[in-house]
């Protein structure tokens, strides 16, 4: 692709959450210091809520990989689940042998007795949860109940909610205000700022090998903030494909005009509701045969 292109080792803007890629900007630093601070003073229930695409799912991961050892962490990303299943992957998470026909009370009395184990080796034990949204109200409350489980100094475990502002308005529901009450820090992740963007795209271009001069134009930077309103997600998407159409071209900088051609890609690919793929499929087409032909007349 256009990697070997600009330089780089490997594809700067990829939409998978990978930790090597985290960006320290003031909000997604000081979220992280959030999660840090409460998972240290051991409270029960955490929660980060955000938009669609800012990185609650990269910043999950990059806390998890921060925690020290002396934590041991379970991840759930996706608690769209009964609370017997739920707690069935929390043992599947935690390592919990148990026979298949395990019932209710037995299940929770093997989860108990694992994180007591953990207590006495002096660990402490995390779950978190991604796209928490979608948790099922008796699912919430069986973590509430959960969490009730303790020793005489601290609680045994703690759990992390990530999901979108959906997630609040599920809280507020008079059925589970008892979980709602215990959550004793909070952070809304939000998007990117103009100042941030700059430094953003910098980063994650050093971060896949890019040392060379400005790769951005101020001109692509202000028009990708605008098509993207700093949503880390369309950021990195809008980004690729301007490199695409940039290296299909066989410039060295990406300028306003590519941006401005991605943007309206991918706004179009929203509206084309009877073939979604279409697009996507014809920038890529076009742009691999621009390429050809450019390298073709090199």
């Amino acid at each position: 692709m256009y990697t070997t292109h600009f330089g780089l080792r490997e594809a700067p803007f990829g939409i998978t959450p990978d930790t090597s890629f985290f960006f320290g900007s003031p909000r997604s630093q000081e979220a992280l210091n959030t999660l840090l601070v409460a998972a240290r003073g051991g409270e029960g229930f955490i929660k980060i809520t955000g938009e669609v695409g800012t990185g609650k799912t990269l910043l999950c991961r990059k806390f998890m990989a921060t925690l020290g050892p002396d934590f041991v962490t379970a991840y759930i990303p996706n608690p769209y689940l009964e609370p017997r299943t739920l707690m069935l992957a929390l043992a599947d998470e935690l390592e919990v042998a148990y026979e298949r026909d395990i019932d209710q009370h037995q299940l929770l009395k093997a989860i108990t007795q694992r994180l007591l184990e953990r207590a006495v080796e002096g660990k402490r034990v995390l779950l978190c949860l991604d796209e928490a949204q979608a948790i099922p109200l008796e699912t919430l409350e069986a973590l509430r109940l959960l969490t009730n489980l303790e020793t005489q100094k601290r609680k045994l475990l703690q759990i992390v909610l990530f999901g979108q502002p959906e997630l609040n308005r599920k809280l507020e529901l008079e059925s589970i205000r008892q979980l709602a009450q215990r959550i004793t820090f909070h952070y809304h992740l939000g998007p990117l700022s103009r100042d941030d963007l700059d430094f953003y795209l910098a980063h994650r271009l050093r971060v896949a090998g890019f040392d060379g001069a400005r790769l951005f134009s101020q001109g692509a930077v202000k028009r990708l903030y605008a098509a993207s309103g700093g949503v880390p997600r369309l950021v990195n998407i809008l980004a690729h494909k301007s490199l695409m159409l940039c290296y299909g071209q066989g410039k060295a900088q990406v300028a306003r005009a590519h941006v401005g051609a991605a943007a309206r890609d991918t706004l179009a690919s929203k509206r084309r509701r009877l073939w979604p793929w279409l697009a996507g499929g014809m920038l890529t087409a076009g742009v691999a045969a621009a390429g050809m032909t450019w390298a073709l007349t090199r």
